[in-house]
């Protein structure tokens, strides 16, 4: 317990010493493939198959902070180069925390790993995290399949997605640049993309997107956008519903005060339609039926 508590005050290379990293240790060791060290933070390369755009610097500056303080909990992968040198792998994030804090060394994974395999496990480990955005996922996802060989549905199997959301990012990519950008920097979401990108024709598709962040626009209000686009003569006929004759309106009026609910009666050119009076409980809908049932006097 005493050992324990004084390495927790180290950071996690007292901790190597601990049980815990002592039999990961010896598992990769016995497995050939990995090896746990102490790596110079001078000997570390970027990796050049980092599908990363952007990183948060604030968080980056808060990890530092807490890297100082308790050192690096989880330990960046990296592999070695021929030049003796290091690439990493993942943790790309840990290491310019490690390298703000004013670190030498930093614990790490040693892989050993050809160049296809280190771009597959740089692409996958990034798809799963949470803070990518959409555009970097949709990305990863076509870099998998082009440079790493790989079919929609082998891919899926290796980030655990199902198809068809492979397929939904993978659309993203074509978009007109400037809307990729906005996914990017989140100024729209996926599903409003995937509305957007339904609209076919690009200078529509453009009109529609800064028209989307100007006003704030759902994701339902640009599909039902598209929708009309799409069916002029939906948008007429709900045009002309809309302009429902001064009877239909007298009787709208007549219904919500008699029912006490706000009552819609939905009429198409043709004269049919449908009338909807709304309940909001059981016991509503038991009293709107009981006025129902009253014979007319």
């Amino acid at each position: 317990m005493t050992k324990k508590k004084a390495a927790l005050g180290r950071g996690l290379g007292a901790l190597i010493e601990s049980s815990d990293y002592d039999n990961r240790r010896d598992v990769t060791a016995a497995k050939g493939s990995d090896k746990f060290e102490e790596v110079a933070i001078g000997d570390i390369e970027a990796n050049p198959f980092q599908p990363r755009t952007e990183f948060d610097e604030v968080a980056i500056e808060e990890l530092s902070l807490s890297i100082k303080e308790l050192g690096i909990i989880q330990p960046i992968t990296v592999r070695r180069l021929e030049s003796g040198k290091f690439q990493l792998i993942s943790g790309e994030r840990r290491f310019k925390a490690s390298k703000l804090a004013g670190l030498k060394k930093v614990p790490a994974f040693v892989r050993e790993v050809e160049d296809n395999q280190m771009l597959e496990m740089a692409l996958v480990e990034n798809i799963q995290r949470e803070d990518l955005n959409s555009i970097e996922i949709a990305i990863s996802y076509q870099r998998l399949i082009e440079e790493c060989s790989l079919t929609q549905e082998s891919m899926s199997e290796r980030v655990g997605k199902k198809r068809t959301t492979v397929t939904n990012y993978l659309r993203l990519l074509k978009l007109p640049a400037e809307i990729q950008i906005g996914v990017r920097d989140r100024l729209i979401g996926m599903g409003h993309a995937k509305a957007i990108l339904a609209y076919g024709d690009e200078k529509a598709m453009k009109k529609l997107f800064f028209r989307t962040v100007e006003e704030g626009l759902s994701v339902r209000k640009v599909e039902e956008i598209v929708r009309l686009a799409q069916n002029p003569e939906e948008k007429s006929e709900s045009k002309k519903e809309d302009e429902q004759p001064e009877i239909v309106q007298n009787y709208t009026q007549l219904l919500t005060q008699k029912f006490e609910a706000k009552v819609e009666i939905k009429r198409s050119s043709k004269g049919s339609g449908k009338l909807i009076i709304p309940f909001v409980s059981d016991n509503d809908l038991e009293r709107i039926m009981e006025m129902l049932a009253q014979k007319k006097k």
